[in-house]
Parts: C-alpha cells; sequence; structure tokens
C-alpha cells in the first residue's frame, strides 16, 4: 500500500515508515450511508491535515506514542456501492491484520465500521464490540438500505453477540425495546451520568480481545460539534478519557475506527479532537499496562 501524502502527525521516516510501524491509519471517506447531514467524505484528509499540529508528547501519559511507528496509507478505491464498500474495507482491513499491523480506520460514515469488523471475524474465533455512540444503530434497516449508519449495530451484532453501547441518547421505540427483550448491554448518557451504570461489570462480560468503534457525536457539541448527525447532552472529552482509559487497561483492544466526523469548512476544532482522540487511543494501547 502507499503512503499518505500527509502522514498522520506528519512524522517523518523512520516513525512513518510501514515496515517498521505498529500501527496504520487507514483513511476511508464513505459516505453513502448518510441520512443528514454530510461531509465525513472529506473527514480522514481533515483529520490528517490537523493531526499535523499536535504535540507529539501527551501529558497524561507521559510519553510519546509515536515512538512506536505510525504509518499512513492512502485510501483505496472506494465503491459507491454499500455492499462493494464493505467488501473493500475488509479486504483493506485483513491485508493490514495480516501484516501483524494495528489498524486504525477514520472515517467515513458508521456504514464502514462492518467492513473492518468482518476482517476481524476471520482472524479472531472471539472477541466483542464497544460502541461509544449517540444512537443505537440497531435498526434492520433505515431509509430502505439495511446498510445505512442507522443499522450498523444490527450488522455487528449477526458477526458477534458480545457487544456493549455506551452514550446512546436517541434511539427509537422498537430499538428501545430490542434491548429490553434481548438484554443487550446498552448504557445511556443519562445512566452514565447518575451512575447508574456498572461499567467493570458490564466490560468483565466481553471477551478479551475487543474492538471499539468512535462515532464523534458520542461527545458534546463542545467537544466536537461537526457530524452528520449532532444530539446534544453528549460526553465531555475528559469523562470519554477516562472511559477509553479504563477499557484500555481491562481489556486487549485489537482496532478501533473512528467515523461520522463531517469536515466543516468554519470549524478547525472539530477534526483537531479527532486527531487528538486517534493519537490518545493509539497511545492507550501502547504506553500504558493492564492494571
Amino acid at each position: 500500500m502507499k503512503p499518505h501524502g500527509t502522514p498522520f502527525l506528519g512524522l517523518p521516516a523512520p516513525q512513518s515508515d510501514f515496515e517498521t510501524a505498529a500501527v496504520v491509519v487507514l483513511p476511508f471517506g464513505y459516505e453513502g450511508g448518510v441520512s443528514y447531514g454530510k461531509g465525513t467524505a472529506a473527514a480522514p484528509d481533515a483529520v490528517l491535515a490537523a493531526s499535523c499540529y499536535l504535540e507529539l508528547y501527551d501529558e497524561v501519559l507521559d510519553d510519546e506514542p509515536c515512538r512506536i511507528g505510525i504509518a499512513t496509507v492512502t485510501q483505496p478505491v472506494i465503491p459507491s456501492s454499500a455492499g462493494a464498500m464493505l467488501d473493500t474495507l475488509e479486504t483493506t482491513a485483513g491485508t493490514l491484520l495480516d501484516q501483524q499491523k494495528f489498524v486504525a480506520v477514520i472515517g467515513g460514515d458508521h456504514s464502514i465500521t462492518t467492513g473492518y469488523v468482518r476482517a476481524l471475524a476471520n482472524r479472531f474465533e472471539r472477541f466483542g464490540v464497544l460502541q461509544l455512540d449517540a444512537h443505537a444503530d440497531l435498526r434492520e434497516s433505515y431509509e430502505d438500505s439495511p446498510l445505512s449508519h442507522a443499522c450498523t449495530m444490527a450488522r455487528i451484532r449477526e458477526i458477534t453477540p458480545h457487544t456493549l453501547q455506551i452514550g446512546i441518547r436517541s434511539m427509537s421505540a422498537q430499538e428501545a425495546r430490542q434491548v429490553k427483550e434481548k438484554h443487550l448491554g446498552l448504557c445511556t448518557m443519562h445512566r452514565f451520568r447518575n451512575g447508574r451504570f456498572d461499567l467493570e461489570a458490564e466490560l468483565d462480560r466481553l471477551p478479551d480481545l475487543l474492538f471499539i468503534t468512535v462515532d464523534v457525536d458520542v461527545f458534546d457539541w463542545s467537544v466536537i460539534a461537526s457530524t452528520g448527525t449532532p444530539e446534544p447532552g453528549g460526553m465531555l472529552w475528559d469523562e470519554a478519557m477516562d472511559l477509553l482509559q479504563m477499557v484500555f487497561s481491562r481489556k486487549t483492544v485489537i482496532g478501533f475506527d473512528v467515523v461520522e466526523l463531517a469536515q466543516r469548512d468554519h470549524d478547525d476544532n472539530s477534526p483537531f479532537a479527532t486527531a487528538k482522540l486517534i493519537y490518545k487511543m493509539i497511545g492507550m494501547k501502547y504506553c500504558t499496562n493492564k492494571a
């Protein structure tokens, strides 16, 4: 795979060399699954551009996570068909996984995640999926498409039943009934803030191997404002970092994606925060030990 013209963090060689990098950042700006605002197609380039202005030193981890090597590859040609798009991401992510790379995908809308999860399912017998999101995404179909971004967790649960959804503050009555009837692991933002959710117990319920999908609309608008389906009342930065730190300390994270950022000309803050989120998660993977 060819190196991207704007490597994540603007890293020079040898820190950005593919052969020696532990992490590969994969841009995947598909937005065929959106239902409201657009802009996710341009999000990966916006995040990569913003990342060049991040400090490499992390004051919380007291380390420079980039020392483990972070390569950035060019975005593959993405088909317009949702099914073919998922096949492309599955193949691309799978190729990187087979080269022993930890893959961080920058979306793109949330419909892309199923492709990455398929790649993992071909290589890991048992793993879980943690979703941080404002929306449950459990619909069987939305706007006549079972591959809409509103159906992502329904598709993922066809691959693995081991899921946990946190930050939810928007769902249909049908989705709510499904959560209750099937006893799904789902924590609304209201329960999260009121301390009515035993996060440690829910994490213990999941397999040790864990994939994380972060829809940036999980965040409060003061953190990330530009997203296609915004919802008020989301997580603050420190709330999210504390949550992620607990997850990375207790589980073996085998990959992650960050999706649903919408590139907007008037907003430089949101892509910068998204870039920092990605770098923080890489740091939590490689610069901390399990508790």
